[in-house]
């Protein structure tokens, strides 16, 4: 007797709870561990096929809930949306983007969402260097040389195919041959003699089985070959030549590469190698071949090399512009270590100075009237933030006399329209009730 269809997709689970066993029902499986699997018991509106293509859409769009496979693509900045896996925990990795106006994002895997709060990390990987990576992969993958490869490789499973047929007919045509002389010996033989005919009916039998069984192998092989797409030569040259254009098109959003690597790739797996400061990339393919790549990560704490400077170039430039505790901040901010390695002083600055006969900071000289970053932002009511990503944007003026030195902003350049109006467009994304929030000083306790 079947079990009942209510029961067949799902099972019992048992843990061992302080010592004891504790068991649970109504779990559901995967289709593929189902008791009972009833196919076309009832006509249906769509067909099999159609309705299994629904429940993978589906499942690639459900992107709340807790399921590993892969997410459908959603747009935003990083490549690999939905197809990149832990390779330490199997989970799929989450997309963490950046500030509004950089470009970086990550790949982080959270593990199972119980350590939210602390800090915790499964893993987590920079993504910028890791797209491009893959999307070197893409365009060689669609390469002139790789299509011309797989059109020979698509002739050569044709070949195999028909190879595989010719022989199949062979033996299609042997069984018939043995078939019809089976037949014809149990016509001949006498019917009082039981037992030959009886073994000659059986032989017969046999043989017809083996002709049935080979026209249905060569069935299931014509199928097979016709369900497989047909190359197309012209269409796959023209995208191995259009393809980098496309990709590299100011046009091109973000979303429409998303959905041709979703296309070309199946999953990718991310790990790291710390031990040389590499991610461990491993791109499935759709087709079922597997790509490793080892992607060099940035080097934490780095510091460009041109911004080393010698001590004695720094004191040349800023000796005398500045007082002698703010130009040892700034050589320190530089990380421009003496010959011992230890930090700069007010102290050892003036030593330095007064050996290579700088003079020492003036302010009775006349100056240009310019103010440092933290008081312009002081006049502007702005925090010091903002006030660097105005001088980035190039809307207020700044100097600096060389990398990491205190910016010099022009008194005059504080009043100009275009600060202004950057100013107005900072203030005005600022919360509704930000006044108040920075006149409340009073700690507040949530349920106090």
């Amino acid at each position: 007797m079947l079990a009942p269809m209510c029961s067949a997709g799902q099972r019992n689970d048992t843990r061992i709870v302080d010592g004891r066993a504790r068991k649970s029902t109504g779990h559901s499986k995967p289709m593929a561990a189902w008791d009972v699997l009833l196919r076309d018991h009832h006509p249906g509106y769509i067909s099999w096929e159609q309705y299994e293509a629904n429940q993978k859409l589906i499942s690639e769009n459900a992107h709340m809930l807790p399921r590993t496979d892969r997410k459908s693509a959603r747009g935003g900045r990083a490549l690999l949306t939905g197809l990149v896996r832990c390779a330490r925990c199997g989970r799929t990795m989450r997309v963490f983007y950046g500030t509004q106006s950089g470009h970086a994002h990550r790949y982080q895997c959270r593990g199972d969402d119980s350590h939210i709060g602390s800090g915790w990390l499964c893993t987590g990987i920079g993504g910028v260097r890791i797209d491009r990576a893959v999307t070197a992969q893409i365009v060689e993958a669609v390469s002139e040389h790789a299509i011309e490869a797989a059109i020979q490789a698509a002739d050569q499973s044709v070949k195999s195919d028909n190879e595989i047929r010719q022989l199949l007919c062979r033996e299609l045509e042997e069984a018939r041959y043995e078939a019809a002389l089976a037949a014809r010996r149990y016509e001949v033989v006498d019917p009082a003699k039981r037992l030959v005919a009886r073994e000659l009916e059986t032989r017969w039998n046999t043989a017809l089985e083996c002709v049935a069984d080979l026209e249905d192998r060569i069935a299931r092989h014509d199928a097979a070959v016709a369900l497989r797409p047909k190359v197309d030569r012209v269409a796959l040259m023209a995208l191995a030549r259009d393809l980098p254009t496309t990709w590299n098109a100011p046009g091109t959003d973000a979303r429409t590469k998303q959905r041709i690597t979703h296309i070309l790739i199946r999953e990718v797996v991310l790990d790291r190698d710390d031990a040389t400061n590499q991610a461990i990339v491993t791109i499935h393919w759709n087709g079922g071949r597997h790509t490793e790549l080892r992607v060099s990560r940035v080097r934490t704490g780095r510091y460009p090399a041109d911004r080393h400077p010698n001590p004695v170039e720094v004191i040349r430039r800023l000796g005398g512009q500045w007082p002698d505790r703010e130009v040892a901040v700034t050589m320190n901010r530089m990380r421009c270590k003496p010959a011992d390695g230890q930090a700069w002083t007010t102290l050892r600055v003036r030593e330095l100075r007064e050996r290579l006969a700088i003079a020492p900071f003036d302010p009775t000289l006349p100056r240009a009237k310019t103010v440092s970053a933290d008081e312009a932002a002081t006049r502007l009511g702005i925090c010091l933030r903002s006030v660097h990503k105005l001088i980035r944007k190039g809307v207020l003026p700044a100097t600096q006399l060389m990398h990491s030195a205190p910016w010099q902003i022009p008194v005059a350049a504080l009043d100009s329209e275009a600060v202004k109006l950057g100013v107005r467009e900072i203030v005005g994304r600022r919360p509704k009730f930000y006044k108040r929030f920075q006149e409340d000083k009073t700690l507040r306790l949530p349920g106090i």
